[in-house]
């Protein structure tokens, strides 16, 4: 009976095949993509709904409204471009997995790359993509793609992005919206300078609608 060793069991023990490693991996990246452009769909709606309502808060004469609204188009745009940032780095990691499945078919491994590494890094970034990203670098580590990953803190910039919006970057999309209608009210107001004009409160943006919108923006954030 031979002593229990484990270097000798693994060498009997079947390893996984190289080419049915990177096809999953390719699935479940075209799972996170379709996930991405799921988000983007929804928030994209949420924007379009939230455009109208700071044109009609415009035309009610309800600045504050219109502000807190455009303040949440802000928001949208960023978390937005996050999205398509993190879609364009999936395509670009499928078609390096495509290359090293080429490598597999010649030399039966794969092969390291640290292309693919960097694209883990930034993926695992964002926070719901951490627990996916952080699973599939621990199979790559051990199919020798990936050497070991960079034990750096969770980047929170892009988070802190879509928090911090400047009062520019609100004013822009307010004037690209309703600047007509804006114009027209200022127009209206010149002559009656003395009068004061009673700005309605933010309530009466439907609760439901910005209750819809603003989770939408959590989900992205967290």
């Amino acid at each position: 009976m031979f002593p229990e060793n484990k270097s000798f069991l693994n060498y009997f023990r079947k390893q996984p095949d190289p080419k049915e490693l990177v096809r999953k991996w390719q699935a479940d990246i075209r799972a996170q993509q379709r996930a991405l452009d799921r988000q983007i769909r929804d928030i994209e709606r949420d924007r379009r709904l939230a455009e109208k309502q700071v044109k009609d808060a415009a035309k009610r004469g309800d600045l504050h409204s219109a502000k807190t609204l455009a303040k949440e188009i802000v928001h949208t745009k960023k978390a937005i471009s996050r999205l398509y940032i993190n879609k364009a780095h999936f395509i670009s990691m499928n078609s390096q997995l495509t290359e090293q499945l080429g490598l597999a078919k010649v030399a039966g491994t794969l092969s390291k790359s640290t292309e693919i590494m960097t694209i883990v890094n930034d993926l695992m970034r964002t926070p719901q993509l951490m627990q996916t990203m952080q699973q599939m670098s621990k199979e790559m580590m051990k199919a020798g793609i990936l050497d070991e990953m960079m034990n750096d803190m969770m980047d929170s910039t892009m988070d802190e992005d879509i928090e911090e919006e400047t009062d520019a970057e609100v004013d822009k999309v307010l004037m690209e919206i309703a600047g007509e209608t804006l114009e027209q009210l200022a127009g209206s107001a010149a002559p009656r300078q003395k009068q004061k004009v009673k700005v309605p409160q933010a309530a009466e943006i439907a609760p439901e609608e910005d209750e819809a919108l603003q989770s939408r923006l959590d989900a992205v954030r967290s």
